[in-house]
């Protein structure tokens, strides 16, 4: 097992570092600016009328968003964590918990991701590196879940950061079989997530036939977990520096993934969008691209630190009150017929889309 003290060092600079310094994608963003979605100037139906609430996981949401991964660990992480699932409860959104690896190395540690107390019915997502995964029993995973309450566990695949990091564990191959145990064990509660580099439809279609039912696509174009390593070290290794941007753009892993969605009343994967969402208009064309639910952290973080809870909340509803108005201007009274709106693609993703031979999706 990796040092205790050296986990919990890096979560407080994860924390730190993403706070205050430059961690975004520099040449590379989430190419939802090149996604239009079509307005239709007769609305019949107000912002009040929009139908914005999902199910997922057996718990009912208010809105299709979820805050996402982002700490746990260190006793300022369960601070924030601990907010966090406050301002969910409030808003009737999800709370996705950073990695509970250090939960692994030390038992009490437990307290800084054990949120339900604060958010009773929440969507609460627990979290795992696939490097963990392929050492631990299954048993102890399931037990990682069940023992703060969760409903889900995100299964977090990160071999660019992993390879960044001093103290990261390599990427390996025979990661199938730990894959195949858990979603035969966990089937609709695992999720598996990307950090930051995106996913492609070849990926998604292997984890498909391993039998997942959910992918969070992380994309290109939020944070980059290579640029956050980098800074950790004090410097890009040589030879190293492009890695920072490296990725698959949100928009372009949503559009990766729409031939394997299925269809509205027989879906064969239910897909998040994250990585560079930033607005209510981001989340409508996410969904609008087929998710099921957006999700952000780093600007979750960021407006809790420089606003408070308040500031945070009020940061939030303003994001879920524009979402409301885009579907209205888009004349989508909810979530599904926003997911069947007609959307216009142009410049890179337009080009992606053409030469990845992506067809038009029919979600009915």
């Amino acid at each position: 097992m990796a040092d205790k003290a050296v986990i919990q060092q890096r979560k407080s600079d994860h924390l730190a570092i993403c706070r205050e310094r430059d961690v975004e994608f520099h040449s590379k963003n989430c190419w939802l600016e090149h996604v239009e979605l079509i307005h239709q100037a007769l609305p019949s139906f107000s912002p009040s009328e929009v139908e914005l609430r999902v199910r997922f996981l057996g718990r009912d949401l208010a809105a299709p968003f979820l805050i996402g991964a982002m700490t746990g660990g260190t006793q300022e992480g369960g601070r924030i964590n601990r907010t966090l699932a406050r301002v969910a409860s409030d808003l009737g959104i999800g709370l996705a918990l950073g990695s509970q690896r250090p939960m692994l190395e030390e038992p009490r540690l437990k307290g800084t991701f054990d949120v339900r107390a604060a958010a009773p019915d929440i969507l609460l997502l627990g979290n795992i590196g696939l490097s963990q995964a392929m050492t631990l029993p299954l048993k102890r995973i399931v037990e990682l879940m069940k023992s703060i309450g969760a409903d889900g566990i995100c299964l977090h695949l990160n071999a660019a950061m992993e390879m960044s990091q001093v103290e990261g564990d390599e990427p390996r191959g025979r990661s199938e079989g730990a894959i195949r145990r858990l979603a035969a064990a966990l089937g609709e509660r695992l999720i598996v997530k990307e950090t930051g580099c995106g996913m492609a439809r070849e990926t998604a279609e292997r984890l498909m036939r391993l039998g997942v039912k959910t992918i969070d696509v992380a994309g290109a174009g939020g944070t980059s977990w290579v640029r956050v390593e980098n800074l950790r070290r004090g410097g890009v290794p040589a030879g190293r520096d492009e890695l920072e941007e490296w990725g698959i753009p949100t928009a372009a892993s949503l559009i990766e993934l729409q031939p394997l969605l299925g269809t509205e009343r027989a879906p064969r994967l239910r897909v998040i969008a994250s990585g560079g969402l930033r607005s209510g208009m981001d989340l409508a064309k996410s969904i609008a691209l087929g998710a099921q639910l957006g999700s952000a952290a780093l600007p979750v973080l960021r407006v809790l630190h420089h606003a408070g809870e308040k500031g945070l909340r009020n940061w939030l509803a303003g994001m879920l009150a524009e979402l409301r108005c885009v579907m209205v201007l888009c004349g989508c009274r909810d979530l599904a017929a926003l997911r069947r709106a007609p959307v216009v693609l142009s410049g890179p993703l337009q080009n992606w889309a053409e030469q990845r031979r992506v067809r038009s999706r029919s979600r009915g």
